[in-house]
């Protein structure tokens, strides 16, 4: 047998009588047998009750979210309109001609009904007729029809009224300035514009005024200069009220209205879905649960109340900032909800029968279980004992087959378990390994590291997975993965962790055996850019280095790290490309010159672009010249979407550039390339990645290690780059 455990017990001639002392009387068990079907019953009932809670809180809230889509829009539309009402008005109080003719008119008094009257009101009364008819500010006069001398009743126009309320010009169909119209300019505010409530006009038709004050000519738009009023009265059932339907609802009950409440009364300025007309029917606003008088006082909220008719509703409110009205938007409850009610009670009728068949089958159980003999269960012990036995043997037998270590060990560190591959790498007797501290069995060092790793796994409650080198035998250090699973705590076993540890050495060896190769590759194919190209040499490989130490210093991935210094060594492989003479030109380069060698980074990615790297180095040198906010090429990409290598990349390519002495010019200081760097964070450079380049040069040593940057090339190498 492969591993240790220690099974123990006792038994004795007591333990009969102990079981006969302990074992309970059928009515006892009857008794606790009914109490326990109660139980769950109860708790079956509740938790089915609870469920149908949270499906309808869920469903409100669904249906919160879709009303306020609609009353949102609704809301929008509405406003929108009061403010273009408000413009056309304002369009008439900003004409020049019109604050230049009001301004005649107030400074020599003249009476524009007189014969006298200057021709301008002829001007300004075409100017309100024209603006009248495209806004909307027309409607047909009413009265008797029996004499071509009887005056007919405007109800809706436009005029140019004085601050005394005389109408100096007005358009075709402008009602005469008394009653509600009367009383509303009267209420108007010098220097405000004003929007009226909703009233009834002399046809009985719903209408609205607007007032826009009008100033002198060339002053300040203060109550001093205000020299009189726009005023425009139109009916609004044609315009407003269609505005209150949602385009593409299909809810039968839905319904908008707009409301207001006046002292005790709440006003539905709009039509309601009884047909009663608006500002027909008033309801007070202390009615119990009324939906109106509720959206009045808690604008935005959303509530299950009552409608002008009675039913049961979901409603939601939004208010107006520009006149004292409420939005309402409602939906009966016996249609918003129906559908989600009969999934309801479905599921509740599923999962009674659910419950109601567990019982039976509980009762049936325990019907079957009192029912059989005490030999026959004796005989299902053994024959169960039999089978955890055979269990047992066989799980000894698959561990033991395995080549990793497994074993558990407790919290303080100490073996409970172990298969054969741990017993052999211990080289103990399987007596003595077992209860002894893992310290004891691998040495204190790594004893000590392991218990760690335990201690941790069990405080996290997850899996940790560790690599690291052990050495056992006198084969040398080796590399390991261990994997830490928690184990949780039974009755007859305490706390402890699952350790499984594969042994991948070779593997270790094998892929720093093809990294060497692929970095010996990479210098190989830099040093044929450098001797094609004097002037970049070691500009790359200072770029490689610059790479790997930013990318370790912000902790990315292995992978990532060596991606980020590889693609820093070949961004100048593209010039491979480009002429020789192009290359090592003395002069000015061309504009077509100039773009090979901008170009040549894209070359570099091409020409590696089938190469199976284990990271994403083709994508890193397509992605060097894209900058942070998007300006750069060649796919302007911005942020997150440029590899991060691509953005350690071009801030190492950029900073060797700066800090790199030329044959012209000496080197830049590493605190003003920062500076630049800094300069241009977050919109060519990743500002991330400029502050990890400043704290590796800082805090790691990095203004020793790379000093020799800005020593000037010994035969006028690094220059381009």
């Amino acid at each position: 047998m492969s591993s240790t455990t220690q099974d123990g017990g006792k038994s004795d001639g007591k333990s009969d009588g102990g079981t006969k002392k302990s074992a309970l009387s059928p009515r006892l068990k009857m008794i606790l047998t009914a109490v326990g079907v109660v139980i769950f019953a109860a708790v079956g009932i509740a938790l089915m009750l609870q469920f149908a809670a949270s499906e309808r809180d869920r469903e409100m809230r669904q249906w919160q979210s879709r009303m306020s889509i609609v009353i949102d829009s609704r809301y929008t539309d509405i406003d929108r309109w009061l403010t273009r009402q408000i413009d056309d008005l304002r369009g008439i109080a900003d004409n020049a001609s019109v604050q230049l003719y009001l301004t005649v008119f107030h400074e020599a008094g003249t009476d524009p009904n007189a014969e006298d009257a200057p021709a301008e009101l002829g001007y300004l009364g075409n100017l309100l007729e024209v603006v009248a008819d495209r806004a909307g500010f027309k409607s047909e006069t009413t009265g008797p029809q029996v004499s071509a001398n009887v005056q007919k009743v405007g109800v809706a126009g436009l005029a140019l009224v004085d601050m005394d309320h005389f109408v100096i010009v007005s358009s075709s169909g402008f009602p005469p300035l008394q009653g509600k119209l009367r009383a509303f300019l009267d209420q108007a505010e010098r220097g405000v514009t004003s929007i009226s409530d909703i009233f009834l006009n002399e046809s009985g038709q719903p209408s609205m005024a607007f007032v826009v004050p009008v100033y002198a000519v060339q002053a300040d738009e203060t109550p001093d200069s205000q020299l009189g009023y726009v005023v425009g009265v139109k009916e609004v059932a044609g315009e407003l009220f269609p505005l209150l339907e949602q385009p593409g609802a299909t809810e039968q009950t839905a319904e908008t209205m707009i409301v207001r409440q006046s002292g005790n009364t709440i006003d539905y300025l709009t039509p309601r879905r009884d047909g009663t007309g608006p500002l027909k029917k008033g309801l007070a606003a202390d009615t119990p649960n009324l939906a109106s008088a509720w959206a009045v006082r808690t604008v935005g909220g959303f509530a299950t109340v009552t409608d002008y008719a009675g039913n049961e509703v979901l409603a939601i409110s939004r208010a107006f900032g520009q006149v004292p009205w409420t939005l309402v938007y409602k939906v009966d409850t016996s249609e918003a909800l129906a559908e989600s009610e009969q999934r309801l009670q479905l599921l509740m009728v599923v999962f009674g029968v659910i419950i109601v068949l567990v019982l039976i089958g509980m009762l049936a159980l325990w019907y079957y279980g009192t029912s059989q003999r005490a030999t026959e269960a004796a005989n299902k012990f053994e024959e169960l004992a039999n089978r955890f036995q055979g269990q047992r043997n066989f799980m000894h037998l698959v561990t033991d087959s395995q080549p990793n270590s497994i074993v558990i060990l407790d919290e303080d560190g100490h073996y409970r378990w172990f298969n054969k591959t741990a017993l052999d790498l211990s080289r103990m007797d399987r007596k003595d390994m077992f209860d002894k501290h893992v310290s004891a069995i691998l040495g204190p060092i790594e004893g000590k590291r392991i218990a760690a790793w335990v201690k941790e796994a069990l405080a996290k409650g997850e899996r940790l997975t560790v690599t690291h080198e052990m050495e056992l035998g006198n084969d040398g250090p080796k590399v390991y993965r261990s994997d830490f699973q928690p184990l949780p705590a039974r009755e007859d076993f305490p706390p402890g962790v699952l350790m499984v540890s594969q042994d991948i050495t070779e593997s270790v060896l094998e892929r720093e055996k093809r990294e060497a190769a692929m970095r010996q590759l990479v210098g190989t194919l830099v040093s044929v850019v450098d001797r094609r190209d004097p002037y970049s040499a070691n500009h790359s490989v200072r770029v490689g280095e610059v790479a790997r130490a930013v990318a370790q210093e912000m902790q990315v991935e292995r992978v990532l790290v060596e991606t980020a210094a590889i693609a820093g060594s070949l961004m100048n492989l593209g010039k491979i490309t480009i002429p020789e003479e192009v290359l090592t030109k003395q002069g000015a380069l061309t504009p077509d010159e100039m773009q090979l060698i901008q170009q040549s980074v894209l070359t570099s990615a091409d020409l590696v672009k089938d190469v199976d790297f284990d990271g994403p180095v083709y994508d890193t040198l397509r992605q060097l010249q894209e900058h942070f906010d998007g300006s750069g090429t060649p796919d302007h990409l911005s942020g997150k979407d440029i590899v991060v290598t691509a953005r350690i990349g071009a801030v190492a390519n950029a900073f060797v550039g700066m800090v790199s002495a030329r044959a012209w010019r000496a080197g830049m200081s590493f605190d003003k390339a920062l500076d630049i760097l800094l300069g241009d964070g977050n919109k060519k450079y990743d500002r991330g990645v400029v502050v990890a380049l400043a704290n590796y040069l800082d805090n790691r040593g990095g203004r020793d290690q790379w000093m020799s940057f800005g020593e000037p090339p010994e035969d006028g190498g690094d220059a381009q780059a």
